[in-house]
């Protein structure tokens, strides 16, 4: 349930805001432990569809990226932070955005600090966000901390973009298949197979098979529709599961031509980050944490976690990556040696993103060209198959009548 309530803090300052919690009583526990006084407390009202939908509207990474670019150009100005985020509530048209921008804007005019104001919208603003615009406060170059963090979200969008890019064409063909094939499936077979019904000679085996099948789907063509559609639900859903993630990414890493470009993808996100986070001024091991969370793949993320823990205890960091040499091979275990070794690690890392980033370009290009043969002999051998089970009766009885 939510929350709506009003508080005094510690500052004695008024704040209004909302906070999820099981029942009333539970959540003025909470905000007491949080140190606020409560002066009144109601559950939001029933939401309407169209603030439904609002809610699960999404924050797209452009719109953050915009919103970096902007509140960094601001604060070089001269401008205020609440100032600048009161612009930018103005600028923003994604309903969903603005509601959260003006919430951090209240919250900073209450007195916190924009990371914390940010860490209330974790789906929203991910961990690289909190640790750099944190040190910027601190260290008192926020408007720098925001120019780096620009520039990693905005080769995030890119690298994002050439994927998504890449595995448009191949998605397309494989549905188009499935659909054609269903179809094909219920209206077309089951057409051409009841012509060998009623040959009383001995089918082949093929078509006999090619026969079992038409009759089935025809016969239970809602049932094979609906199933389709429910195994690919459950699928999709199994995939967002923990264990189905796991599952999923160790495939990957192990099938051919996708488990390259995994790789590379995941070595130049974990390159590029740790080397904005550090070049930020972000200590190595809250760095390390931060790039683990931002990578998708669940093998490298629980190695670098794995190895934060390695270095808070004074291990070197490529004794850690170098426990598994299939996701971060040697090359690049050494050249983040050497960095250790001289003091480098910074530029090392942005080298090893720059040629990661350069390969994942090259990889994806060549990408269709690489599926387009896999595909064409999958349909081939489909249509071959289909071709030898409803050609070898026609011609047995063709043989029969002369």
């Amino acid at each position: 349930m939510e929350f709506t309530y009003t508080a005094i803090t510690k500052a004695g300052q008024k704040e209004t805001s909302s906070i999820q919690a099981p029942n009333i009583t539970a959540a003025g526990h909470i905000l007491k432990e949080q140190g606020l006084l409560l002066t009144h407390i109601e559950e939001q009202q029933k939401k309407s569809v169209v603030d439904f939908l609002r809610n699960i509207s999404t924050v797209s990474l452009d719109e953050k990226i915009n919103f970096v670019e902007n509140l960094s150009v601001m604060l070089k100005a001269g401008i205020s932070i609440s100032r600048g985020l009161q612009i930018q509530v103005k600028q923003t048209k994604n309903v969903k955005f603005k509601n959260i921008l003006t919430d951090i804007y209240n919250q900073v005019e209450q007195g916190k600090g924009l990371s914390e104001a940010l860490e209330k919208y974790p789906n929203v603003f991910s961990n690289i966000f909190f640790s750099m615009i944190k040190v910027g406060e601190v260290s008192g170059n926020l408007d720098k901390s925001l120019e780096y963090l620009s520039i990693q979200l905005h080769r995030e969008a890119d690298l994002r973009s050439k994927t998504k890019g890449a595995m448009i064409y191949p998605a397309v063909i494989v549905v188009a298949m499935l659909i054609i094939g269903v179809l094909m499936s219920i209206f077309v077979l089951p057409n051409l197979t009841s012509v060998f019904k009623d040959f009383g000679g001995d089918l082949p085996i093929t078509t006999k098979v090619v026969m079992v099948f038409a009759d089935f789907m025809s016969a239970h063509a809602f049932l094979v529709i609906a199933g389709l559609i429910g195994f690919v639900i459950a699928f999709i859903a199994f995939l967002r599961t923990y264990t189905g993630r796991v599952l999923a990414d160790n495939f990957l890493l192990r099938f051919m031509v996708i488990n390259t470009i995994i790789k590379k993808i995941n070595l130049a996100r974990f390159s590029r980050i740790l080397s904005s986070l550090l070049k930020s001024g972000i200590p190595i091991v809250q760095a390390l944490d931060v790039a683990a969370d931002s990578l998708d793949n669940i093998p490298y993320k629980d190695l670098v976690k794995q190895s934060a823990v390695d270095v808070k205890l004074g291990k070197p960091l490529t004794e850690s990556l170098s426990k598994n040499e299939n996701l971060f091979p040697v090359l690049v275990v050494q050249m983040i040696q050497v960095g250790e070794e001289s003091g480098t690690v910074q530029e090392i890392l942005e080298q090893l993103a720059g040629h990661y980033e350069e390969e994942v370009d090259v990889t994806l290009k060549n990408l269709s060209s690489i599926i387009e043969p896999l595909l064409l002999l999958f349909i081939g051998g489909v249509v071959g198959f289909l071709a030898m089970a409803l050609i070898a009766p026609i011609y047995s009885i063709s043989q029969t009548i002369q």
